[in-house]
């Protein structure tokens, strides 16, 4: 049987130390994670205004009588594209947003670690029994 007097616990800097390690990781992953995003944005933007641009030209030859009609399949599918597009850059807009959102909450949990790891917050944690099992 263990004694209870030998029982040591960490030293609260190094515990920082690890807290600090961790989310320092996680919070890269999220900065990478949203460069990702924003670069397949950017590129599916530029390609956007690229078929938006086509199509409208494409669609004013047609009216002005200087293309075919059949290239009306052509307009369609420049249409659909377009619509694609759209429906990926605004969820690529919601996941971007999410990234930040959780970056900014990692700052809001090492905001909170930081005050409860303050020497008054481990004190009145002990004397409340804030902690035991």
């Amino acid at each position: 049987m263990a004694s209870i007097f030998g029982f040591r616990s960490r030293d609260p800097a190094r515990d920082r130390q690890t807290d600090v390690a961790r989310l320092d990781r996680l919070a890269k992953l999220f900065e990478q994670i949203a460069a990702e995003i924003d670069a397949e944005k950017t590129g599916l933007e530029s390609r956007y205004q690229k078929e938006a641009t086509n199509a409208a030209f494409l669609v004013e030859a047609m009216e002005n009588g200087s293309a075919s009609d059949r290239r009306s399949s052509e307009v369609s599918a420049l249409t659909q594209s377009i619509l694609n597009s759209e429906r990926r850059i605004a969820a690529l807009a919601r996941q971007g947003g999410m990234m930040r959102e959780l970056r900014h909450s990692l700052d809001a949990v090492f905001d909170e670690n930081a005050d409860a790891d303050s020497p008054a917050a481990v004190e009145s944690a002990r004397q409340t029994g804030v902690g035991r099992g």
